[in-house]
């Protein structure tokens, strides 16, 4: 593209400096915020820019004089004297070929650049390890001059060895937190053959249909452009948890869907048996508060095989009763450093996760389509999706599952198993992260401590954490200041006017130095989280 649309214009007032300039245009002539404009410069080099703001002026000293020239404000009245205007256009210095960074010379003409230039001026031709991640459209309502520019990240940067784990932000359901952290899931799967997928399902039934096929196939043109099937998602398998009726589980999926899903082994119900899970029973205090540690010395004792009052027990009816004898005033249990309004605390937060919960049984011996996560778990392959639905269970058991899937596949990555290889990366997203790891959560916190060894010890095991949240800056510090791949949907200005915005110049993915800029960063935000609905690509 070697149409010239504008010259720049260096004023006293706006000068041209090395990271900015201005350049006047037709005022017919349509130009969006964030397209890609290039300058001839110095030593035959060239100056990239992208568009920061666009304005109209004219002739007129003021407001008044436009309200004057029309009879005073008479809105009927064209005005009689035709005013000069033109626009001007605020470009923000993204490149240049020979790193000249001298601002730019007045009347230098300007154009608009090519595909192959703007991937040169967004460092996109310099990414290894290529996974598309979405795309771009430059020059956007130009039918002859549209450009549709893929856009891919730096692989090792997401999924390690030069940096892991991602973290999506952005309002409830106009953000397309979930749809992207899908698509870009799905672009993994069919780029990566070394990687497994464990999803956590934590609202509605959002989750629970990734192997079918969708109907509308008006994205299927962009993601044939990307490099991509529109083919759902391969090997998927379903969790759930049991429920007191043995043809149902507790899910917020169709009742005939889940028969469906059942009969064809899409799904399995899974269980805790005392024997083997009393050990996660940890999870069930996430959000308790334990400042003298009396519970953590519970959980202990219970755990203890040989302890006198818990090394016996096989059932969590058993393990129930022995709670409730422990709990009344004169107990006669060999632990008197525990007071009995310890014991009762404990009590009520048990009973209210195992006592009228099915999930929770006394049988070892598995039927009708139920199964022990630990032991699914431990059989994931690369390619695979495993989605746990924990969307109807309450807060409680959600981190109750959510934390014991994450013991099991750090024990998992640990060779723990016996014969077992595991897949080098496994994925783990989970939406509504502020619910297991927000600024809030306890300090004693299992869950959050799990959280943090994934965020900063993970991605040497080749665990990555994909989360998703409405305010980022509510989470932890810890977990997002180690996701080395941030993504921004739609959010408002209460949010971005934390701290946690206040370095607005990073970018939404790391790559290297030469990657997207400042201004790109918001545009492809913008882009994957607004435009792209209407595209179809999320």
């Amino acid at each position: 593209m070697n149409e010239i649309i504008g010259r720049v214009a260096a004023t006293e007032k706006f000068p041209a400096t090395m990271d900015k300039f201005y350049f006047w245009t037709d005022a017919d002539f349509r130009l969006n915020a964030f397209d890609v404009v290039k300058v001839a410069h110095l030593d035959c080099s060239f100056s990239f820019g992208t568009v920061e703001n666009i304005f109209h002026i004219t002739d007129a000293k003021s407001f008044l004089t436009n309200y004057i020239s029309c009879d005073f404000g008479d809105t009927t009245i064209d005005a009689p004297t035709l005013r000069i205007g033109m626009n001007y256009v605020e470009v923000a210095v993204s490149f240049n070929t020979k790193n000249i960074y001298t601002p730019v010379k007045n009347d230098s003409p300007v154009t608009l650049a090519d595909k192959s230039e703007i991937e040169q001026a967004l460092g996109l031709d310099k990414i290894k390890n290529k996974l598309v991640c979405g795309f771009l459209k430059m020059y956007e309502g130009q039918a002859d001059r549209e450009i549709f520019l893929p856009v891919n990240l730096d692989a090792q940067f997401l999924l390690g060895s030069e940096g892991a784990h991602l973290n999506i932000s952005g309002i409830s359901g106009l953000a397309a937190k979930t749809s992207y952290a899908m698509f870009l899931m799905k672009s993994i799967q069919e780029t990566f053959d070394d990687c497994a997928f464990v999803i956590f399902n934590v609202k509605g039934k959002d989750l629970l249909a990734l192997h079918e096929p969708n109907e509308d196939n008006s994205a299927a043109r962009i993601y044939q452009s990307l490099g991509l099937s529109e083919k759902p998602f391969a090997n998927v398998r379903y969790f759930a948890p049991k429920h007191a009726d043995d043809d149902k589980v507790t899910s917020y999926l169709p009742q005939a869907d889940v028969e469906n899903y059942l009969a064809n082994g899409l799904m399995k119900k899974f269980t805790y048996v005392y024997e083997d899970d009393r050990e996660s029973l940890e999870m069930l205090f996430a959000d308790v508060d334990d400042s003298t540690q009396t519970m953590d010395s519970i959980i202990s004792k219970v755990i203890d095989a040989n302890d006198a009052d818990f090394g016996g027990i096989t059932t969590w009816n058993n393990f129930l009763a022995k709670v409730d004898e422990l709990s009344r005033a004169g107990n006669s249990g060999s632990s008197k450093e525990i007071s009995v309004l310890s014991w009762r605390k404990f009590k009520r937060i048990v009973n209210k996760a195992i006592k009228t919960d099915k999930m929770f049984v006394t049988r070892t011996a598995y039927e009708n389509h139920e199964c022990r996560l630990e032991e699914e778990l431990q059989k994931i392959s690369a390619g695979t999706v495993s989605v746990i639905d924990i969307a109807k269970l309450g807060s409680d058991k959600q981190a109750f599952v959510f934390g014991d899937v994450l013991k099991t596949i750090y024990k998992l990555k640990l060779g723990e198993y016996d014969d077992i290889t595991p897949p080098s990366k496994i994925v783990i997203f989970v939406d509504e992260l502020n619910k297991f790891a927000s600024k809030d959560t306890a300090k004693n916190s299992p869950i959050l401590r799990q959280i943090l060894d994934v965020a900063e010890r993970g991605r040497s095991l080749g665990i990555i954490l994909f989360g998703a949240e409405q305010f980022r800056s509510n989470i932890h510090g810890r977990v997002t200041g180690n996701c080395a791949t941030l993504a921004f949907g739609r959010t408002n200005v209460l949010e971005t006017t934390t701290k946690d915005y206040s370095a607005s110049g990073r970018k939404i993915f790391s790559c290297d130095e030469n990657s997207v800029t400042k201004a790109i960063s918001a545009k492809f935000s913008a882009t994957l989280a607004n435009k792209s609905n209407k595209e179809g690509i999320l």
